[in-house]
């Protein structure tokens, strides 16, 4: 794997669109069900190092949309598979990075969606009903991208994220549950989204999101874990939309992201000298996009986007 140094971008670029082609890999067959959220992590992987002109857009835009439901307005994880609200999210992204939300029928999307909110304002995950903080935060993420975030019970929806703060200033995925960083993430980033940071006590939330620094540089996602180079992303987005990301080694963390790299044949593990994957090597691109690294575009740490794209879904003329 080496040791840590460059970031090796080529390799990555290179491992990625590669990987989308071997039909019959481990990978693949593991990924088959979630395949549009594959496609998100590597299609945002590619466009923070300036590569998305790797793929051809036309085909990805027409595998996407073989995925959509029109009769329930879902995108389920692959042709085929049932609709539900965390691919409806990863396949409204992959199009907001080819600059083609014009081929959604967002009203459509937006109903679907908002038929899956409940009484208490919390979001079931689809018509089978599994309540978590992520559907909320999938939920308000793919509603505020398509300008349709009227549509759903807003106060309520933050009432419910706010119901599942912890006294240790975290979240969990429901109400008494244990506080996550992932979890966190998804209640920051819904917060941030609604305009509703008020709600969070920054300094508490800070103090827990920094001890998730472990001696490695590495994050973790809750007390006593390993490192895991995701929380990278989880860990650091939350940090910057609360303010406190100068609270941790960005160095230190940078260094165990790079470490984790495979130098000969690209890609990025949860830690070192493991297999790597896409998901592990977009959440340690994005960590080091929100440590500035160079060379490596800039991301928004709510809308888990290349900032030029969000700022040209919301600075230009809406629908």
């Amino acid at each position: 794997m080496g040791e840590e140094g460059e970031l090796a971008a080529e390799k990555h670029v290179r491992y990625i669109v590669t990987a989308e082609k071997k039909k019959d890999s481990f990978e693949s067959l593991v990924m088959e069900h979630l395949r549009a959220s594959g496609a998100y992590w590597g299609l945002t992987t590619l466009d923070l190092l300036h590569k998305l002109h790797a793929v051809d857009a036309a085909e990805v835009v027409d595998w996407i949309m073989s995925c959509y439901h029109p009769e329930s307005g879902g995108f389920g994880g692959n042709v085929g598979h049932d609709p539900h609200v965390l691919y409806t999210l990863s396949a409204v992204q992959v199009l907001c990075l080819f600059d083609r939300l014009d081929v959604l029928d967002a009203d459509k999307i937006a109903d679907y969606i908002t038929g899956l909110q409940n009484e208490d304002g919390s979001f079931s995950g689809d018509i089978w009903g599994e309540v978590d903080t992520r559907f909320s935060y999938i939920s308000i993420c793919t509603l505020s991208l398509l300008h349709r975030l009227h549509k759903i019970n807003v106060d309520k929806a933050v009432e419910y994220i706010v119901s599942c703060k912890n006294l240790d200033g975290g979240f969990g995925a429901m109400p008494g549950g244990e506080s996550h960083a992932g979890q966190i993430f998804c209640c920051v980033g819904a917060l941030a989204i609604t305009g509703s940071l008020h709600h969070i006590d920054r300094d508490l939330l800070g103090w827990w999101l920094c001890e998730r620094q472990c001696r490695d540089g590495g994050l973790n996602g809750r007390p006593e874990k390993l490192a895991d180079v995701c929380y990278s992303w989880w860990v650091l987005s939350s940090l910057i939309i609360i303010d406190r990301v100068h609270w941790i080694d960005k160095e230190k963390l940078a260094k165990f992201i790079l470490n984790c790299q495979d130098k000969e044949n690209g890609g990025i593990s949860d830690r070192p000298d493991n297999a790597v994957d896409i998901y592990h090597t977009y959440f340690g691109v994005a960590g080091l996009s929100l440590m500035e690294y160079p060379g490596v575009k800039p991301i928004d740490p709510a809308y888990a986007l290349p900032l030029d794209v969000v700022n040209r879904i919301f600075l230009t003329k809406q629908q």
